[in-house]
């Protein structure tokens, strides 16, 4: 993709040298007269109120040689003219001008590196655009200016060449012609004076590397400046992290093939010696807090001095300043270096400065959202003293909210007024839409195919809109569901869903019975804290069997005690926290969630329970394990049985991978999988960076195990009857949300399991 405004140091230039036009001119020394006419000739397109509102004279004024100059001055200040004349005809003033060439069109050739839109967009900016006045410095320095942004990606061979071509009416247009060539690819870097630490384990940091098999995809082997320069700041983190506080690179070069189309990058580095803290001492005003401080200082004596910790303590002494409302405290720290002992004394140097309150709260970058979407989730109240934690979390809500790609909370001072700061709140949009699908093949019901498209923050309101359909031969299912996560400006959230189901379980003597469940619900959510919300709802739901041709015998008891048509009037509550780092792609954090649903009216009554954890562990070497646990428990209430309809469902995507989606548990004497009211899932997942993609965490592989089953009600549960798998598969963050293909291969099967080795999903972390 371009960069948003990849013409950065583009500007106008001015197209006339005033000196160079009055020289091409008579010497004047018109006697002053009083105008009796003014007449402008050589006008094509410009309309000639443009020109008069220009002159400095009008009709009955007196007119002399200054007020001549001074009106070609404004005439080639207009910028539509590429030369302006003045002729006196007795006391009439003759304005002869030679319009510029306006641009008809742009268009290229061969750009394929970029994308059109933002370029077309970003030319018009720096003043190349579709109607307007046509220059050929600009158009010279935009040429360059793309040559140079083709460069930035390893395109050293790329060629641009500008076409004009006159049109009819004093019109051009112009054709950017790209040969953009073959990208250059890195084929070594070396680390030159590095005896400390082994050279590859320097280079493991970088993300630029060599050629590889998989940089077709990272595009880590084109060599950019800015990426060099963050792979040497991540060099020298590396060392001072580990006590080499005078660590330097001393030179680096980079050298080009002749034929363009190899990098050889070169670093030479000079270690130094490790420095070990002896001692950490804090100096300046603390506000008479200094044991407060001292304990957010992460380095200890005796300790190699480490730099990141010297960082994160200075960071950590500025939120706690901010607590207190000093948003422009400086602090400094300075290390007392002892080279003949290899000793560090640190010193944090603080000057709080002034105690402020904040004036004003503004909104930026919100393109398509609303500025109370983003106001709501704001803590930190305008016209309150300034808190830095408060600020943090009012962050972390907007972050939070999945809308946008970056959120940024700058502070500006107040003109004239010491004691007062603005916070500026600017967002980047992202696309909200999200497309779940799954897929799986099984010789029963062949291909099976689902999808959901949901729809977050439509129309910018924060609000989300979701609609899911079901192609499966045996199981179908339309809904739609919306939720305001702001019902209320207390910012209690309401969901609506209705949907439609059709079922027709597998049955193997091959008649046919259908089974349709419609249902509306509503919930609500009351957030407790600012990770915990409790959920409320009420909803109904009511199942129809069709036909009694092949009925299994557990839908053919459910007959017998509830009848052909069923009506059930639920209640449901639920607890959940979240305290995970991503919601697609975790790598750090928990998730809990504990869900009752209680049947209390209609012909069939019952109780549902389902409890979740979840946990995220980040490992070394970019690593990353996570844990998944469910338990799920369901009983029939008023003597009765747990309805068939209501069964926990396993195997499969989600459950336990490799057996056949939803064939774990009771099967009826027809064939039919009717799954059971009682369930148990433990799935682990280790994740680890495919080789060659550098630090790049969007595309990785996984190895899982998987343990779980379902039970009837009235079914012992053993160790024995649980069911296992292992495997593996690979995870990406595409551009539809994160997709997973897996292989797995049961440990633990019995007879009669239905066997699925490949499976996917896409939009789901377990």
């Amino acid at each position: 993709m371009l960069p948003a405004y990849p013409f950065g140091p583009l500007r106008p230039v001015a197209a006339v040298v005033l000196v160079a036009a009055s020289a091409a001119l008579p010497a004047w020394a018109v006697e002053p007269f009083v105008i009796q006419d003014i007449r402008v000739e050589g006008l094509q397109r410009t309309d000639p109120g443009t020109v008069f509102a220009a002159l400095p004279f009008r009709i009955g004024d007196t007119y002399n040689d200054d007020k001549g100059s001074t009106a070609l001055r404004a005439l080639f200040a207009t910028g539509l003219f590429k030369d302006v004349r003045i002729e006196i005809e007795q006391q009439v003033a003759v304005i002869i001008v030679d319009e510029r060439s306006i641009i008809a069109g742009i268009s290229f050739v061969g750009l394929k590196e970029f994308d059109k839109d933002p370029l077309t967009k970003s030319l018009r900016d720096a003043g190349i655009g579709e109607g307007l006045p046509f220059d050929r410095a600009l158009i010279d320095r935009a040429e360059q200016e793309i040559k140079r942004q083709y460069l930035g990606r390893s395109l050293y061979g790329a060629e641009v060449v500008t076409t004009i071509t006159p049109l009819e009416r004093n019109r051009v247009s112009v054709t950017f012609t790209m040969n953009e060539g073959e990208a250059a690819r890195i084929s070594d870097v070396r680390i030159v004076g590095a005896t400390v630490f082994a050279e590859s384990t320097l280079k493991a940091l970088f993300d630029l590397t060599p050629s590889g098999w998989f940089t077709w995809y990272t595009k880590s082997d084109r060599y950019s400046r800015s990426k060099l320069n963050s792979d040497l700041e991540k060099l020298r983190a590396y060392y001072v992290n580990r006590g080499y506080l005078e660590f330097a690179i001393e030179s680096t070069q980079v050298t080009i093939s002749p034929d363009k189309q190899t990098i050889s990058v070169a670093i030479s580095v000079k270690e130094g010696q490790p420095y070990t803290v002896t001692s950490v001492r804090l100096e300046g005003d603390y506000l008479g807090k200094e044991s407060e401080f001292q304990a957010f200082v992460l380095l200890r004596p005796g300790q190699p001095y480490q730099g990141d910790a010297v960082t994160a303590t200075a960071k950590r002494f500025q939120d706690l300043f901010g607590l207190y409302g000093y948003a422009f405290a400086r602090i400094e720290p300075r290390p007392e270096i002892d080279r003949a002992t290899g000793q560090v004394a640190v010193v944090f140097a603080a000057e709080p400065s002034r105690r402020v309150y904040v004036r004003r709260i503004d909104v930026a970058g919100n393109t398509r959202t609303r500025d109370e979407v983003v106001r709501r989730e704001f803590r930190q109240l305008e016209s309150a003293w300034y808190d830095g934690g408060l600020i943090k979390l009012s962050k972390e809500r907007v972050d939070r909210l999945g809308y946008f790609k970056d959120v940024e909370v700058e502070n500006n001072e107040v003109p004239g007024a010491p004691d007062q700061v603005d916070l500026v709140v600017t967002v980047t949009e992202k696309p909200t839409g999200n497309l779940a699908i799954g897929a799986g093949y099984s010789n029963a019901e062949k291909l099976t195919f689902n999808a959901s498209i949901r729809q977050d923050n439509v129309f910018g309101s924060g609000n989300s809109l979701g609609f899911e359909i079901n192609t499966s031969r045996y199981n179908r299912a339309l809904e739609i569901s919306t939720v305001d996560p702001y019902w209320t400006v207390d910012g209690i959230s309401m969901a609506v869903r209705a949907a439609y189901r059709t079922s027709r379980p597998i049955n193997y003597l091959g008649d046919s019975y259908d089974l349709t469940t419609p249902g509306v619900s509503v919930s609500f959510g009351v957030p407790f804290s600012e990770y915990d919300t409790v959920f409320l709802g009420l909803g109904w739901e009511r199942t129809e069997l069709g036909t009694s041709v092949g009925l299994p015998l557990s839908w053919l008891n459910y007959r017998a005690l509830y009848g052909n048509r069923t009506d059930a009037f639920s209640a449901t509550a639920g607890w959940s926290r979240d305290g995970r780092d991503s919601v697609i792609a975790p790598q750090a954090g928990r998730y809990q969630r504990v869900f009752f649903e209680w049947s209390f009216a209609g012909e069939v009554k019952y109780l549902k329970t389902n409890l979740q954890y979840q946990e995220y562990w980040s490992l070394p070497l970019r690593l990353s394990l996570g844990v998944n646990a469910e338990v799920g428990i369901g009983k029939g209430l008023g003597g009765k049985p747990f309805p068939v309809f209501k069964n926990f469902q396993g195997g499969g995507l989600g459950t336990v991978r490799g057996f056949e989606q939803g064939s774990l548990g009771a099967v009826d004497p027809t064939g039919a999988y009717m799954g059971g009211a009682r369930r148990f899932n433990l799935n682990s997942e280790l994740y680890f960076p495919v080789p060659g993609t550098g630090n790049d965490r969007s595309l990785r592989i996984f190895a899982f195990a998987d343990v779980g089953n379902v039970w009837r009600e009235d079914e012992r549960i053993t160790g024995d009857s649980l069911r296992s798998s292992a495997g593996f598969g690979l995870s990406w963050i595409s551009p539809v949300g994160p997709l997973k293909l897996s292989w797995g291969y049961p440990l633990r099967v019995q007879r009669n399991d239905r066997i699925q080795r490949f499976q996917f999903q896409i939009g789901t972390a377990f």
